[in-house]
């Protein structure tokens, strides 16, 4: 047989069986199968109904915020030594505490308090009393919310992360950011509506978890950004694709997309891949212009503290998400390595050492806020999954002393976005290991987000599996002492 007659046979039994299948059989077959009403019918015709995108969207009632910034600050700050001063602490330092401590780590555990090796004094106008370890969170103190009665009651790093940022403990919930922008879309259509900017250390406890969105669609996952150039691979074109070649290329892939897509109605995944794609075309132009720090002016510069290599990547991180709330960006997630704060031990040297790399930048970003008009719609979160205890861990010398994990009572601060500035909320006991005072839980901080933001947590929901799931899940109040 040769090569061409080979050939032949190949086309005609192809066109054979296709003629069979798409031809006149088929349409018999069609005719039979609706004469016994047994035409297939879509598995789930719910989600064919559904569109899922990153349009803006409005809230369910006048807002107050319409971005955030959170700067996470993984391992647990010690509110003993920054936000919440203690003169009992003092009074028995070295001395044996009087009362029950939960302890996370009994092994390296003490009973003796530890009292706090630095100084507090009145800042503000507001008179807040703050540690010497964060001097340039006093210059604007008086624009900050402290929230001194934070519990969570899980001690576990990863738990308490969960909690804070998911709103329950188990893995495989969608993280606040992604229920934001599934719940009010993004005011850009260039940019990611939601981003994550991870420290060049590590990445932090969980790792992706902490930007997973969960069961929502794929859409609302964050998008990171490297800490360091390009902070955003292959962004570029290579030169042959660049101009009229990229567009028709593009274009011609939309319409393969598109058929693709409405062949498989209710694939999610699929639809939030090709929106990716989509997105990573817009964000050659628009965010290499985001990300190009080199806009700013050096006095903007100075003010982050990008000058010293001690404050430059956590500044430029801050500076960045100033750029990216003002063109539109929905959320902002900057985060310090894994465990910066989890100070188990040697306190009096590694404090001041995490203090200094973030102090200035998260000043910074809430001064630079302000002066573009920008603090009152841009809500500002600073704080870690837990504090710490009052009593000495690693009690084997003062160079060598740490504090263990705490979350019956932690401080974390709030600025801008219809937060009350130059207050303080709540407090802990004598010796800050519970709270007990105006106690805010997790699901009590989420309450009042999604109320800034001017979203009802009741409505605010996404139906999985015929169970309406949320990010509070019937949990939560609303703190309206705090709102402005």
């Amino acid at each position: 047989m040769t090569r061409n007659t080979s050939m032949h046979l190949q086309s005609t039994r192809r066109h054979f069986l296709a003629s069979n299948a798409m031809g006149l059989g088929g349409v018999a077959l069609a005719w039979l199968l609706n004469q016994e009403k047994l035409q297939a019918k879509p598995a789930n015709p719910e989600l064919s109904r559904h569109k899922f995108t990153l349009d803006a969207k409005p809230p369910q009632s006048p807002p107050r915020a319409n971005a955030m910034i959170s700067l996470w600050m993984q391992g647990g700050p010690s509110h003993l030594d920054l936000f919440d001063p203690k003169p009992e602490l003092q009074k028995y330092d070295g001395k044996t505490f009087p009362g029950e401590i939960k302890y996370d780590n009994a092994a390296q555990a003490s009973a003796r308090v530890l009292g706090c090796p630095w100084k507090f004094a009145k800042r503000g106008d507001c008179g807040t009393e703050l540690s010497e370890l964060v001097p340039h969170l006093a210059n604007v103190i008086d624009d900050v919310c402290l929230i001194r009665s934070m519990h969570t009651g899980v001690n576990n790093h990863g738990q308490s992360i969960q909690a804070l940022n998911t709103g329950q403990i188990l893995p495989g919930r969608p993280v606040l950011g992604s229920w934001l922008t599934y719940g009010l879309g993004s005011e850009t259509q260039d940019l990611p509506a939601y981003v994550a900017l991870i420290d060049p250390g590590q990445l932090p406890v969980m790792g992706v978890e902490n930007w997973n969105n969960g069961y929502l669609p794929a859409l609302y996952q964050g998008t990171v950004v490297r800490p360091q150039e390009p902070r955003i691979l292959n962004l570029t074109p290579p030169a042959r694709l660049k101009g009229a070649a990229q567009d028709r290329y593009l274009g011609f892939l939309s319409q393969l997309n598109k058929r693709h897509l409405e062949q498989r109605p209710g694939e999610f995944d699929l639809e939030a891949r090709i929106a990716s794609y989509e997105l990573a075309a817009k964000m050659q132009t628009a965010a290499k212009e985001a990300l190009d720090l080199s806009q700013e002016t050096a006095a903007t510069m100075r003010m982050y503290g990008l000058e010293d290599k001690v404050t430059q990547s956590f500044g430029e991180r801050c500076l960045i998400a100033r750029r990216l709330v003002e063109r539109g960006v929905r959320c902002v997630q900057v985060f310090t390595e894994n465990q910066r704060w989890d100070h188990h031990g040697s306190i009096r040297s590694s404090l001041p050492s995490a203090c200094k790399k973030v102090d200035q930048g998260s000043a910074a970003l809430v001064a630079d806020l302000k002066q573009r008009g920008l603090l009152d719609s841009t809500l500002v979160h600073w704080g870690g999954e837990m504090g710490r205890l009052p009593v000495i861990q690693n009690d084997v010398g003062p160079a060598k002393v740490g504090r263990d994990h705490n979350t019956y009572g932690f401080t974390m601060w709030l600025a801008g976005g219809g937060v009350r500035g130059g207050v303080t909320y709540g407090s802990t006991d004598d010796f800050g290991h519970k709270a007990v005072e105006n106690v805010v839980n997790h699901y009590d901080y989420h309450a009042t987000l999604l109320h800034l933001f001017g979203l009802h947590a009741e409505q605010l929901v996404y139906k999985q599996n015929d169970r309406q799931r949320s990010l509070l899940e019937g949990k939560g109040k609303v703190v309206h002492e705090i709102l402005s």
